[in-house]
């Protein structure tokens, strides 16, 4: 292995594990947390600045990209939902709802900056440009890890799983967000922005949509279409925001910290 690569294999692998045997224990409420103490540690034995972790604050205009990404999206997968009748409020509860989505938003975000932000689009974000990867190359590889890393919650007995069939959706739609979380990383330099769209996005999307067998607000049971994360609909619109947002990067629409090369 290339001595530089050394760092970001082992940082993974060690993640996968640790949260692999976690959601395996029945603990996958608590098995991002270990992420907090990988991302200390391997920052520490690495000696990398503050500024390359991205732990540092961002312009107004990122975080409203940020707050753009989820309420986009979402927002037309549940139009989509509406317009087909595949909505159904008879037993919603909105104060309930609207509670569980603040807290779901706020604690996914302060928790996201230490934890799938912090290591993913934080220190292996930084290791892996250390390793001497390029911005497109730093993008795939963590995406790809942060992929990775998810396979454990859903194609284990964990509760939260979707059915087998929807997971290949799942997986692919997961590279996208790391994708898309990344490339805000990319335009901002800051795990902040990327928090704030994930904990949006999860607030959203696991409160009004529901995930694997618990329905959400919005009272959605075809999930294999219209869920955000598991279905077709929600993978095609994250598929072309996606694709917006890196053709803008591209092309010098939205300044980016390190170029995206052609």
């Amino acid at each position: 292995m290339n001595r530089s690569w050394r760092w970001p294999v082992i940082g993974v692998l060690a993640a996968i594990a640790i949260t692999t045997a976690m959601d395996a224990s029945g603990l996958l409420e608590f098995s991002a947390l270990p992420l907090a103490a990988l991302l200390g540690l391997f920052w520490y034995l690495q000696r990398l600045a503050r500024v390359e972790v991205g732990f540092i604050w961002a312009k107004a205009r990122h975080f409203g990209l940020a707050l753009l990404h989820p309420i986009l999206v979402l927002g037309v997968v549940a139009l989509a939902a509406f317009a087909m009748g595949a909505v159904n409020l008879e037993n919603t509860n909105w104060e309930k709802a609207g509670l569980d989505f603040v807290l779901m938003a706020v604690s996914t975000m302060l928790v996201a900056i230490v934890t799938e932000e912090g290591f993913f689009r934080g220190w292996l974000w930084a290791s892996l440009s250390r390793a001497g990867q390029t911005a497109n190359g730093v993008l795939l590889w963590s995406s790809l890890a942060f992929t990775a890393w998810h396979l454990s919650a859903v194609l284990l007995p964990t509760g939260f799983n979707p059915p087998l069939s929807q997971v290949p959706v799942y997986l692919v739609n997961a590279t996208l967000l790391g994708a898309i979380w990344g490339m805000l990383r990319l335009i901002s330099g800051s795990v902040l922005v990327a928090a704030v769209a994930h904990g949006l996005w999860n607030g959203i999307a696991y409160v009004f949509f529901g995930f694997g067998a618990q329905v959400g607000a919005l009272g959605i049971q075809k999930t294999a279409i219209y869920g955000p994360e598991v279905g077709v609909v929600g993978l095609l619109i994250d598929l072309i925001f996606a694709a917006v947002l890196w053709q803008a990067c591209k092309s010098g629409r939205l300044a980016t910290v390190n170029s995206i090369r052609a």
